[in-house]
């Protein structure tokens, strides 16, 4: 009797995962699987990318700024580490993408709204 109700608690939460799972997925849309393969193919995350670059928002000005400071201090001819010196330029890389893929998610969006109809004036 008591494995029974454990049995049906547990189907029941997985249900509620996998709801929750389906919803979030749906809420991230279409942007968030361009930014999921961004990550697949740059081998590192957007929060990982942040971290290294110290940009908490994606703001071009920062991590260029950034990005200039981390790549001189980390060149191979002043006692730096190329290991890191190519971590800066990837996040450099990954944080690009993303905003490449933001800059064409708000012209989706413009054309979205420019193409609905208005509704008829009576």
């Amino acid at each position: 009797m008591g494995a029974q109700v454990v049995g049906r608690a547990f189907a029941r939460a997985l249900r509620q995962e996998f709801a929750a799972s389906r919803a979030a997925a749906d809420a991230r849309g279409r942007s968030g699987h361009q930014s999921a393969a961004a990550s697949n193919l740059s081998g590192i995350s957007l929060q990982e990318a942040q971290q290294i670059l110290n940009v908490p928002k994606i703001n071009p000005e920062d991590i260029q700024k950034n990005y200039e400071h981390l790549f001189k201090v980390n060149d191979k001819s002043v006692g730096g580490s190329f290991y890191l010196q190519s971590k800066v330029v990837r996040a450099k890389e990954r944080l690009e993408e993303e905003l490449k893929i933001q800059f064409e998610e708000q012209i989706e969006n413009q054309n979205k709204q420019q193409h609905r109809t208005p509704p008829p004036e009576t």
